[in-house]
């Protein structure tokens, strides 16, 4: 008995073992087979992509004879469309129409922000050259179309479409602000008050101060304090415009339900002005006095002996208006006419740079940057003297939202004698002139 009960227990030790042993044959038998699929798997892969870029290589060899030829822009490939097509093909009207400049503006743009702009080649990939940046950041800003769809037409990434927008804007506001934003000298004062004069009728004005409303997404934080008062998200920017249309001063980055008087009392152009830093050290003369140059603003703004606005009409006690004397009358449709300067120059800045007049989707870090670079970029198109057609007014007139209108501010000037007194020459100087 005790023999067969060794026995048994043998057996079923030798038993385990051949059964052990079948079964690490087979595991390794399937580690062999999975194996061997794996490399045939990636040899398929590696050989059809080698079909495949031997495919787009013959492809891009070949040219069809017969081709109907429509805009160049919508049958070429993105690989070669900006090489091939924009620089060799467009013509003056397509520089124009894309990038809202001349060819020699865009050009002098690139060569200004190259030190910018310039990128290094490195081992795994070539370097956008600056040219091309510059292209994909101004097709954003003028037309306010989507990554995705700049991002196929240049051949480039999503994520490097948003860099170049995003670098370009800041290497414009670093380089060019003291170029083409910056406090104008006494020559430029004198010259801006002389195009007042002759274009709107109104003598010793610099400048006209306005607002500017871009639309944006809902912010993540504090979305009330961007409704402006039209009732859309915004971020306010203040500009100053001069006689020529162009930008002297602009304070970017403000939510929409600020209060424009706020923004002009905490500005460097308020410490400015207020100083006497925009007129000659010595004040030309006026009706017979010394008198600094003055600058013009909406009802919104707090009267100043260098800022003026318009005789508001009172309310009466029964509710009625209070009428204004003939030469308040004459006064405020001077300033009235005048004020179309920074209107008009609002709507150009707009109309050529759309991701202004449209809901802008850029985050409030990169917003301010941009409306800064736009003004800056609208200043370089003026100087350059490049055309401007009037059917990119008409449809940003006809799409976008209209901008808000302000409260007036009631006066509560620490100098309102003196800015009363300031008023009055004017209006006795207009009253003279239709005398």
């Amino acid at each position: 008995m005790e023999e067969e009960g060794q026995l048994r227990s043998f057996m079923f030790l030798m038993t385990y073992l051949l059964m052990k042993r079948r079964r690490d044959i087979n595991h390794a038998d399937t580690q062999r087979r999975n194996e061997i699929q794996r490399r045939i798997r990636h040899r398929q892969y590696f050989f059809q992509r080698q079909r495949r870029m031997m495919m787009m290589m013959l492809a891009g060899g070949i040219r069809s004879n017969v081709r109907i030829r429509t805009r160049p822009w919508t049958t070429t490939p993105s690989t070669d469309w900006w090489e091939r097509v924009v620089m060799t093909e467009f013509q003056p009207s397509d520089w124009l129409d894309k990038f809202r400049m001349s060819k020699e503006t865009f050009f002098y743009l690139c060569e200004k922000l190259r030190p910018r702009l310039a990128r290094q080649d490195t081992s795994f990939r070539l370097a956008l050259p600056v040219e091309k940046r510059v292209a994909v950041a101004l097709w954003r800003l003028a037309s306010n179309i989507e990554y995705r769809t700049i991002s196929t037409l240049f051949g480039v990434g999503k994520s490097t479409v948003c860099r170049c927008v995003r670098d370009m804007c800041h290497a414009i506001v670093a380089l060019l602000s003291s170029i083409y934003l910056r406090p104008p000298c006494e020559q430029e004062l004198e010259d801006s008050a002389q195009l007042f004069l002759s274009n709107w009728g109104f003598p010793h004005c610099v400048a006209v101060i306005a607002t500017l409303h871009t639309a944006i997404i809902t912010p993540s934080n504090n979305a009330s304090d961007y409704a402006n008062p039209a009732g859309w998200l915004s971020v306010m920017s203040q500009v100053a415009v001069n006689g020529r249309g162009q930008f002297w001063d602009v304070c970017a980055s403000f939510p929409g339900g600020t209060d424009p008087a706020d923004i002009l009392q905490n500005s460097s152009l308020w410490a400015t002005a207020a100083e006497g830093g925009l007129s000659p050290a010595t004040p030309p003369i006026f009706m017979g006095k010394p008198l600094r140059y003055v600058l013009l603003g909406e009802a919104c703004y707090p009267p100043q002996s260098w800022l003026l606005k318009a005789y508001p009409e009172e309310r009466g006690r029964r509710g009625g208006h209070t009428s204004l004397t003939d030469q308040q009358q004459l006064f405020n449709q001077r300033l009235t006419a005048a004020l179309h300067v920074p209107e008009e120059a609002l709507l150009r800045l707009r109309a050529r740079w759309q991701c202004l007049s449209k809901r802008n989707d850029c985050g409030l870090d990169v917003v301010p940057t941009m409306i800064l670079a736009c003004c800056i970029l609208h200043n370089i198109c003026e100087c350059h003297g490049d055309a401007f057609k009037a059917e990119w007014q008409v449809e940003v007139a006809a799409s976008e939202s209209p901008q808000p209108n302000h409260r007036p501010l009631l006066s509560n000037s620490m100098d309102e004698c003196h800015t009363e007194e300031v008023r009055q020459l004017f209006c006795d100087y207009f009253e003279q002139l239709n005398t």
